[in-house]
């Protein structure tokens, strides 16, 4: 057999679906950042209209009953919108933003101090999933606590194969 048409070694096949994991978790970080990105940009087009209004006419549109759990929840935040203090909701934004696209840069380019703000941030949600898992169990918020855990599992353990090098 010629060299080129050898099979890889298992470490190497090992490596390589580290690496597709670790960029597909950066693609996940990235895109988090973009929709908070959009969500932000949403609100800011929301401040100097009458946003209860526009709820109301939402859940008129599509037939629902006010009372209702999601359209009551959209009435009760679309009520308190107006009172936010907009420089400290922007402010937490932009800084969410831009820790999700430096996360999202920093592992796709495989560099450990990524891996260590991914496992940190993944692991200050933990307590929060499993909080709402308790009180509202529900098939998208285990998917949501398995998903958190996987990739804090994945991230823990390519620092701790970092180490070993």
């Amino acid at each position: 057999m010629s060299k080129t048409s050898q099979p890889r070694p298992v470490a190497g096949r090992y490596a390589v679906a580290r690496r597709h994991a670790l960029r597909a978790v950066a693609v996940f970080e990235a895109a988090k950042g973009l929709a908070a990105l959009i969500a932000m940009v949403g609100v800011l087009n929301l401040m100097h209209r009458d946003v209860r209004q526009l709820a109301i006419e939402l859940i008129g549109h599509f037939g629902l009953q006010p009372q209702g759990h999601y359209p009551s929840l959209l009435l009760h935040y679309a009520g308190l919108l107006p009172g936010v203090n907009l420089h400290a909701l922007v402010m937490l934004a932009v800084a969410y933003i831009i820790l999700r696209l430096a996360e999202a840069y920093g592992l796709w380019n495989d560099w450990s101090w990524a891996e260590w703000l991914g496992a940190l941030s993944g692991c200050l949600y933990v307590p929060f999933e499993v909080g709402h898992l308790l009180r509202e169990p529900s098939l998208i918020s285990g998917a949501v606590f398995a998903a958190n855990v996987l990739v804090v599992a994945l991230l823990v353990s390519q620092l701790w194969l970092r180490r070993g090098r």
